[in-house]
């Protein structure tokens, strides 16, 4: 994955702060879409025309199980977000949905927004295309990987049934 920074966020960003209920005027991709980060940076959409890779410090996403942090992000058209921590929950409701996340402890030091990275999911490592240096992230279980890549679990399932199907036929 390679693409640019266009915003680095601090430490605690909460699900609440990526998403509050009261800026959702519909529960579709595009309500999700028009209330994302509002309550912490009403630029963020304008930003992301300067790349589509966010980068965050500690804990992102934390105080919520609602997947709506995770989705508002992906129907924003964040393609990847590499923190130095993710909440729980938000890891593992971003995986679920097929968001690229990436934890990487020193990120937020490392990169600055306009800076172009390249990600290797396989071995954890960033490159600052930019820089010219690298720097190493946790590198996701197979499975886990398998289902971010596919897109989510549901996609990844439907493609095992789908696989199942034809082994039958």
């Amino acid at each position: 994955m390679n693409d640019k920074v266009f915003e680095i966020y601090p430490d605690n960003v909460a699900a609440e702060q990526i998403i509050h209920t009261k800026h959702v005027k519909a529960l579709t991709p595009e309500g999700f879409r028009e209330a994302c980060m509002l309550d912490i940076d009403t630029d963020f959409h304008e930003k992301m025309e300067r790349g589509k890779i966010m980068v965050a410090g500690r804990n992102f996403g934390c105080n919520s199980s609602r997947e709506w942090a995770p989705a508002s992000l992906k129907y924003s058209d964040v393609k990847l977000i590499i923190a130095e921590s993710f909440s729980r929950i938000f890891f593992r409701s971003a995986i679920n949905i097929g968001l690229l996340i990436l934890e990487c402890p020193g990120i937020t030091e490392f990169c600055d927004p306009g800076d172009e990275l390249e990600v290797d999911f396989s071995t954890g490592v960033v490159e600052n295309k930019t820089k010219g240096t690298q720097i190493s992230g946790m590198v996701l279980p197979e499975f886990l990987l398998d289902i971010m890549t596919a897109g989510g679990l549901m996609n990844k399932l439907e493609a095992e049934m789908e696989e199942k199907c034809h082994e039958g036929s």
